[in-house]
């Protein structure tokens, strides 16, 4: 285990009894604050996890925590001073980057692990083979992630995010106006959330489509909707669930296109370095997964359709209205 294993619990402690919810009246700065110490909190207790890799599921939510912290950057940046914030992005994209190499070899190890049994024992070998050498590659990828978690530049984040996060008023931009200023919490989350709905709604002027890019660029529209609904539920009225329901449906269905597509360009890479057996059996599952495709592409109309209706979209507009 690193010597730097656990270092962060007495600090996860204190943060914890620090937490607070957001509140509708809250300016929409300190929100993001308490957002972010939330989310950092989470992102402390999975550190000892993601570097031991006992559950893969430790990488995957220590990541989670982190992009809804960028996330909160990126809707709120505004509302904070540039100089007072570039510092914890710039060390969120660092980890992130180096949770993500660990991420990737996590899922396909163990998407071509659910594979095997599918495979007749002629090609089952082959196909561990190719497993043990994705392993091989964890095993370097995990250790660089020791390697970030462990350096000096890491424990000083954590010390000084810290502080900025449990600091009201901490790298607040002022507020400028003739007039009153929309700045709770209130005020600026019912339009922000319509943004990014219709941000997901434009792409009904180029949808139905195969084309992978446009679908991907999609369920990045959908994540944003998704994030800036889930930082705010608690404030939200009780519709929201059933509309956050249809939401990852959708988002679901997304993702297993994303799936495919990505699995093709980081397998087909990967095949270059095979030859025979090994490289015939990625051939099978990418063959499977292909299999997939023309059903999930057949569907979505119907699930897009779905998604706008009146009735998904009243749940959303009277959860809202809570505001």
């Amino acid at each position: 285990m690193s010597p730097q294993a656990g270092k962060n619990t007495d600090l996860t402690a204190a943060l914890a009894e620090r937490a607070e919810p957001v509140q509708a009246d809250d300016s929409i700065a300190e929100a993001g604050r308490k957002l972010m110490l939330g989310e950092f909190i989470r992102m402390l207790r999975k550190e000892d996890g993601a570097r031991a890799g006992d559950d893969i599921e430790d990488v995957h939510d220590m990541r989670v925590a982190i992009r809804r912290m960028r996330s909160v950057f990126r809707l709120l940046g505004g509302y904070y001073r540039p100089k007072a914030i570039q510092p914890y992005r710039r060390s969120l994209r660092v980890v992130m980057q180096a949770l993500g190499e660990v991420r990737d070899l996590d899922v396909m190890i163990h998407d071509l692990t659910a594979f095997l049994p599918q495979l007749d024992e002629s090609r089952v070998s082959a196909m561990q083979g190719v497993i043990d050498s994705l392993d091989q590659r964890r095993v370097v990828a995990r250790a660089n992630l020791v390697r970030v978690l462990d350096a000096k530049t890491y424990r000083r984040f954590c010390h000084d995010f810290a502080a900025f996060l449990t600091t009201p008023a901490a790298g607040v931009r002022s507020l400028n106006g003739d007039g009153p200023v929309p700045y709770q919490v209130r005020h600026v989350v019912p339009p922000m959330i319509y943004e990014r709905l219709a941000d997901v709604r434009a792409y009904d002027v180029v949808l139905p489509t195969d084309d992978a890019p446009t679908l991907h660029q999609l369920r990045i529209a959908f994540k944003g909707l998704r994030y800036t609904i889930a930082l705010f539920d608690n404030l939200l009225g009780p519709e929201i669930s059933g509309f956050i329901a249809e939401l990852k449906a959708i988002q679901d269905h997304l993702g297993r296109l994303n799936d495919i597509a990505v699995a093709h360009e980081q397998l087909g890479a990967l095949m270059a370095d095979l030859e025979g057996d090994q490289s015939a059996a990625l051939w099978l599952y990418l063959e499977h997964l292909d299999a997939e495709r023309p059903t999930l592409l057949a569907q979505f109309p119907a699930v897009w359709k779905r998604f706008n209706s009146k009735t998904v979209q009243r749940k959303l507009a009277l959860a809202v209205l809570n505001l």
